[in-house]
């Protein structure tokens, strides 16, 4: 057994000589759960290690939408300076069949009226940096390369500088595995997405415009490929100040025909469309797209004496593609139990995990889900857009329920919406 040295000394291990850092807690990923992860467990005095492949600040594929649900995570972290820096919207504007409606965003006795639209490359540079005053030690551009394993759960994690090639192995008392959803380590320890749940594809890119300072967000909702059949998704445009727009688009990957789709090539055609209604310029660069593992889909979550969270816990939401504030919240829950865990030496603590974030989630995603399985069949896409576009009192719940603003109450609409979902496919399914 390897005895625990101060930050910095060199020992050897298997004959090679590595640097050992020991800390209460490792965090693997620097993103927006494992930043939120390591700022509430720093701010509470805990000795946190981060350990991030990139160099901030980095590129990331994400529309830079940031809802109410957002905010709050954000401001809770002392981020509101920040925010003010960013591009404040009021709403979402949605169209398709020829009809658009600008729906703002409920009262809620929770969560602002308004969002932001802020460059991952800003937003998450900007949370780790809060991390890091609160007091954790962050190690920019080192790559976790494997997991050591024991009787009590992970042991070490073997991480590489990539400026200078030196391997470090972080050993503590626990880890957070916060490394999206190319999780290695997580899959090392037996993670595996279970592929009858939704896992969508989103593209995109920066364009100038105009239009650049509206205070509403764009999402059309119907979408075609080449052959006229609605697409399980939906295209983006942000306004995100400063000139420019974050212009995207998603769709479900669930179903084989979906999978074959060129998004680059989709994503051009969803441009082409908004022509007349917004101007676009070149792109500030190629676009980049990305995997997006939803609806909790990845099991296990938690061991011994580890916790998944944000995207490598599939904690994005299904019904709209939203990762960034499942991110915050996931972090911020899993630094609540790991806050119990260190003050009581009780390990157990962490099967609390799971079950927490089912009894926070797992209705509202169950019936995401459900949703999921409804618009893969484009005849219910179709009917089921073309019916909440018939105004805006009808489309504005769709909308509430979309971005998960339900009041906290709510729990019986949930339910209701689920088996009406549940129902409509059962029907589909026999009818078909």
């Amino acid at each position: 057994m390897t005895c625990l040295v101060p930050l910095g000394t060199l020992i050897s291990v298997n004959g090679d000589s590595e640097t050992e850092i020991r800390s209460d807690v490792t965090v693997v990923g620097g993103g927006p759960s494992g930043a939120a992860t390591a700022y509430w467990l720093a701010m509470r005095g805990f000795d946190v290690t981060v350990v991030e492949k990139k160099i901030f600040p980095r590129d990331k594929t994400c529309g830079d939408g940031l809802t109410p649900r957002a905010v709050v995570q954000l401001e809770a972290m002392g981020m509101a300076d920040f925010l003010t820096t960013q591009h404040r919207y009021v709403g979402l504007r949605a169209v398709a069949f020829g009809r658009s409606f600008e729906i703002p965003w409920p009262k809620h006795p929770e969560f602002p009226e308004y969002g932001y639209v802020s460059r991952r490359s800003l937003l998450d540079q900007a949370v780790l940096d809060r991390a890091r005053e609160a007091g954790a030690r962050v190690l920019m551009h080192h790559e976790a390369l494997s997991a050591e394993t024991g009787a009590g759960g992970l042991a070490a994690v073997l991480a590489k500088n990539l400026d200078t090639g030196e391997v470090c192995r972080l050993v503590s008392k626990f880890y957070v595995l916060a490394e999206g959803s190319n999780a290695r380590v997580s899959r090392s320890l037996g993670a595996v997405r279970n592929p009858g749940k939704p896992l969508g594809l989103a593209i995109r890119a920066y364009h100038p415009t105009t239009r650049a300072s509206e205070e509403w967000i764009e999402s059309h909702l119907e979408l075609r490929d080449d052959s006229g059949a609605i697409i399980p998704g939906y295209g983006w445009i942000f306004p995100a100040g400063n000139g420019a727009a974050n212009v995207g688009f998603g769709l479900l990957s669930n179903r084989s025909r979906w999978r074959k789709l060129n998004t680059t090539r989709e994503l051009q055609r969803f441009i082409d469309a908004t022509d007349g209604s917004w101007t676009f310029g070149d792109a500030e660069f190629p676009a980049t797209g990305g995997k997006l593992p939803m609806g909790l889909a990845i099991s296990p979550i938690a061991g011994p004496n580890h916790i998944m969270v944000g995207d490598a816990a599939a904690s994005i939401n299904p019904f709209n593609g939203e990762g960034i504030s499942y991110a915050y919240e996931t972090g911020r829950l899993a630094a609540g139990i790991l806050t119990q865990a260190l003050a009581t030496g009780d390990a157990s603590m962490i099967k609390a995990y799971p079950e927490q974030l089912r009894a926070r989630f797992g209705l509202y995603y169950a019936v995401g889900n459900a949703f999921v399985r409804l618009i893969s069949e484009p005849k219910l896409m179709s009917a089921g857009v073309w019916s909440a576009m018939r105004s805006p009192a009808l489309l504005a719940p769709v909308v509430t329920v979309m971005a998960n603003l339900l009041p906290g109450s709510s729990a019986a609409q949930v339910e209701r919406i689920y088996r009406l979902a549940n129902a409509a496919r059962e029907r589909f399914s026999s009818a078909g």
